[in-house]
C-alpha cells in the first residue's frame, strides 16, 4: 500500500569518535529532522485548518523531542561511569523513560525509540536508518550524549495514527 499524502525518504548517518582529549563533562550532540515549526507555513494546511489530519498542536517538534531524550538519559546514567554490569539496566531505564514521557504528552503517534551505549575508547561508532513516510506530520530526533566514558545514542521516531 502507498501511503496517503506528502511522503519522504528519509536517511540519516551518523560517524561518532571519541576524542584523544576527553571533555570535562558529559556534552550532548543532536542529530535533527528539520525544524517543524511554524508549520502552516511550510506544510499544506487543508481547509479545516489541520496538516495531515492533525491540529499544529498536536505535532511533536523537535526542542520537546530533545528534553524528552536528554532527561531520561540524564535520569537513568547521572554522573556514572561506564560499568558494562550497568548497560543492560541504563539502556532500558533510558528506553522506558523516553516512552513514558512521550505516552504523558497524550499526543496521536506511535512511536519507536532505540538505545546504544558504548564504552568510549577512541573508537568509532557507526549508525545509520532509513524512513519513508508523512513529512507533515512523522519525525525523528537522535541525541548523542557523551561523558568521559561513555557514548550513548539515542533515536525517537514518531508515526501519526
Amino acid at each position: 500500500l502507498a501511503p496517503e499524502g506528502p511522503t519522504h525518504l528519509v536517511t540519516t548517518n551518523a560517524t561518532c569518535y571519541a576524542p584523544s582529549a576527553t571533555p570535562p563533562r558529559a556534552r550532548p550532540r543532536v542529530t535533527r529532522t528539520p525544524n517543524r515549526t511554524p508549520l502552516a507555513a511550510t506544510m499544506g494546511v487543508d481547509e479545516d485548518g489541520l496538516i495531515s489530519g492533525l491540529k499544529e498542536e498536536e505535532l511533536i517538534t523537535n526542542e520537546e523531542m530533545d528534553q524528552i531524550i536528554k532527561e531520561a538519559i540524564d535520569q537513568a546514567i547521572g554522573q556514572n561511569s561506564f560499568q558494562h554490569a550497568k548497560v543492560n539496566l541504563w539502556t532500558s531505564n533510558v528506553v522506558e523513560g523516553c516512552l513514558k514521557r512521550l505516552a504523558g504528552l497524550s499526543k496521536p503517534f506511535k512511536y519507536v525509540v532505540t538505545c546504544n551505549f558504548m564504552q568510549k575508547t577512541g573508537g568509532g561508532m557507526h549508525t545509520a536508518s532509513t524512513a519513508l513516510w508523512d513529512a507533515a506530520v512523522d519525525g525523528k530526533h537522535t541525541v548523542l550524549w557523551e561523558s568521559n566514558t561513555i557514548q550513548c545514542v539515542v533515536s525517537v521516531y514518531w508515526l501519526a495514527i
